[in-house]
């Protein structure tokens, strides 16, 4: 089950071809969806997340908690609006494609990619690109 909330007064568009999206991103790394939680927030909102539980004073576009176990995705996600407001037009994309790619990235985060050397950033940009152009497909 994937359930979209918000904390702020952000609108998700299309929630139903984004969760077969995604299940269809999930099937292709070989993993399945239980329980996947994505929370759409300010960057306040997510700043006071990452302070208390990841102990980074930043703002970002996504935290992902992890509750993942033998190939089957359980966990919450995340996303400030506002951050990814801000990066699609820094990118020079759309709301919505930046949108998909940070929903996109935290599933990829569960699906055991990392971002913090240049070769795992680089393998999570491809993988991202891979997850727009499944999008782009039709889920």
């Amino acid at each position: 089950m994937i359930e979209f909330n918000s904390q702020n007064d952000f609108s998700l568009q299309e929630e139903d071809r984004i969760k077969l999206w995604l299940e269809r991103i999930a099937q292709k790394e070989s993993f399945q969806i239980d329980e996947l939680g994505y929370v759409f927030c300010s960057d306040e909102y997510l700043l006071e997340i990452n302070k208390q539980y990841l102990d980074h004073d930043t703002y970002t576009d996504i935290v992902t908690f992890d509750y993942s176990d033998n190939g089957v995705l359980n966990g919450e996600l995340y996303i400030s609006t506002e951050r990814v407001e801000d990066n699609s037009k820094d990118f020079n994309v759309s709301f919505d494609t930046e949108l998909r790619r940070v929903i996109a990235h935290g599933l990829l985060h569960m699906c055991g990619y990392g971002d913090k050397s240049v070769d795992e950033i680089s393998v999570m940009r491809s993988k991202e690109e891979e997850c727009l152009k499944l999008w782009e497909e039709g889920s």
